[in-house]
Parts: structure tokens; sequence; C-alpha cells
């Protein structure tokens, strides 16, 4: 068996981390072994560890290796949610042409969305060609669409949308939806470094720098969506707009050293967390859980073959690099107008 190697970062100093190499095991019964051919990184996987403890992040994959099962054959490709590591062992349970879902004692309790598992070749959307860009962005295009979908039947008097950290892959997300959608005027806030990058995208009706937000206005109420979790942008948002914000909700902690998740008190409405499995949870019983997944499949699709405009992906190898892209995804230094792609 080979030898498996995972990239560990400290809980309570996410500058420190290591590579760790572990001799694999034979999997056991009703297990199966996954090797990890690339992964994606981005300003998401900073929220989850901020959030690790609060949502159980950090207990997905506590790194516990474990027969092949002949239903999934050897070489078959397989998309989900996987930890930085060269191999995991799942337990398939409700194997379907389509997907899987990992029954490991340790996940029963986890939000479910992240156990399923995607087996791309009973998939009549996946694309090999757009193979990266699934991985970069198809979990943020999903948290966009459900946060579009969540404003335009709770928020529906709304008429502006004001976005922080717009340059994030998840704004552009969910502006995208929201300018799919009409009827809803899209304000963009960012620094200035990534104004002329947030301005090109042309879902943003207006961008803003941060240091104009004093200055901002708007006509009729609006909802504040915080992508980064900087406590300074969302105080000076909510001290600006006040009274005029119909809602406030939080969506990642980027910006992990200047933020909280829960925020002192503010001016206008109590900050909210938006937790996108719940709204997959929502949707799925009303909906049907095959025409949620139709309704996403479509708007992804168009959303991924418009990225090539404004997305160059990068693909980095090998433990330098890959550090390097950590560090530099940490810092909140990572490009806007990039897409990284690891492999160990």
């Amino acid at each position: 068996m080979p030898n498996a190697s995972h990239f560990e970062v400290r809980r309570d100093d996410l500058r420190r981390s290591r590579f760790r190499e572990e001799a694999l095991a034979d999997p056991g019964p009703g297990e199966v072994e996954l090797r990890i051919d690339r992964f994606a990184l981005t300003a998401n996987n900073v929220t989850y560890a901020v959030a690790g403890d609060a949502l159980h992040y950090w207990d997905f994959f506590p790194a516990e290796p474990g027969s092949a099962l002949a239903e999934l054959a050897p070489g078959e490709r397989i998309y989900g949610y996987f930890p930085m590591s060269t191999h995991l062992v799942v337990r398939p349970e409700s194997l379907g042409p389509g997907s899987f879902v990992d029954g490991a004692a340790h996940r029963a309790a986890l939000p479910p969305v992240y156990n399923q598992y995607r087996r791309v070749a009973g998939d009549p959307g996946y694309d090999r060609a757009l193979e990266d860009r699934q991985a970069v962005l198809q979990p943020l295009f999903m948290t966009g669409w459900l946060l579009a979908d969540l404003l335009a039947d709770e928020a529906a008097d709304a008429r502006a949308v004001v976005i922080a950290s717009a340059s994030s892959k998840t704004a552009i997300a969910l502006a995208a939806s929201l300018a799919r959608a009409g009827g809803v005027e899209v304000v963009g806030l960012t620094a200035p470094r990534n104004a002329a990058f947030v301005e090109k995208l042309g879902f943003y009706d207006r961008v803003v720098a941060y240091e104009a937000i004093p200055r901002l206005e708007l006509a009729g109420p609006a909802v504040f969506v915080d992508m980064a979790g900087n406590a300074a942008v969302k105080r000076a948002v909510h001290e600006r707009l006040g009274a005029a914000l119909a809602r406030s909700i939080g969506v990642g902690v980027t910006h992990w050293e200047q933020g909280s998740l829960k925020p002192p008190s503010l001016p206008g409405p109590e900050p909210e967390f938006f937790f996108a499995p719940s709204r997959i949870q929502k949707r799925s019983r009303e909906w049907g859980a095959r025409a949620l997944q139709e309704r996403i499949g479509e708007a992804w699709r168009a959303f991924a073959l418009d990225s090539g405009r404004w997305l160059e992906i990068e693909v980095v190898r090998g433990r330098g690099g890959f550090e390097r892209a950590y560090r530099a995804t940490v810092e909140g230094a990572a490009r806007p107008d990039r897409g990284l792609i690891l492999q160990l």
C-alpha cells in the first residue's frame, strides 16, 4: 500500500502547518480508498478553518485510514468534499449510478451535503474540460446561487444588495445570480487594488471602495452581504445605512484577524450567518433534491463557461508551491483573477 501525505493546519494558529506521512492500511469491509488527484484552494478554506469548531468542519477528516468495493471501479473519478491529502478512506452507502454517501460513523451527525460524493461518469452535466473550474468555483457558486434564492424569497422588497469583498468568488457568484434575475441594484464593496477587476466583471451596477462607504447613497431599503467578516467594514456599512438595512448577512470570515463570528452590537438589523447546507435542505424538501440540482446545474453551466473571460486556472504542484499558495490565501494575498488547483 502507498503512503498518504496530509497537509495539517493548527486550529489555534492558521499560519502554522506541516506535512505528515502515514502508511495506509488495507480498507476494511464496505470501505474504499480514494486517491485525491487535485483539489481547489480558495479563501473559503480559511472560512472553514475559522468556523471549524463552531460548525464542526474539523470533525469531517480525523485521518483514520481504513477492501475494495465491487460497485466502484478502480480509477473511477469522484467529486466531493476532500481533505488536503493524497488519500481518503470512505464507507460508501446509498450507492447509485451518480453518487454515494460516506457512511463513516464520525460523519453521521454532520451536514449531509458534505457527505455526498458524485460519480462523474454518471453525471450528464460533467465536462472534463471544466474539471478544474468545477473544483474551484462550483461550491462557491452554489453558495452564491442559494443566497440569491434566499434574498428573492425573503427580501423581495430590497432595492439594493451591498456585497463586501466583491472580488471574492462567492461574491461574484452572488452578483452574477442577482444580475441574471434583475430587479435589484448590485453594489460591490472592494479594496482599491481590486476595483478595476470587479468593474470589468459586468455583474455589479456600482463598485465602491471601502473608504467611500461613509458617502454611500442608496435608493430604498438594502441588504448587506458580508463575504469576508472584516469588522471595520461591517461597522462602517451599518453606521452609514442603519435603519435602511433590511438585513445583514454574513457568509465568510476570510478576514479572520479583523472579524468575529459574534460581532458587537451595531446600528440596524442584527447580523445573521448564512449556512448554505440549511438552505439546501429547505429547498430539497420544497422542490425535491433532483429539481434543486437541475436548477443549480443549469445556472452553474452558464457561470462556468463565462468564467473563462475573468478567471485563470493555476495548477500548483509539490509541497513548496503548496505551502506558498496556502500562505498567500491565509494572508489574503491571493489574486482574484486566479483559481488555484493543488496537487500533492
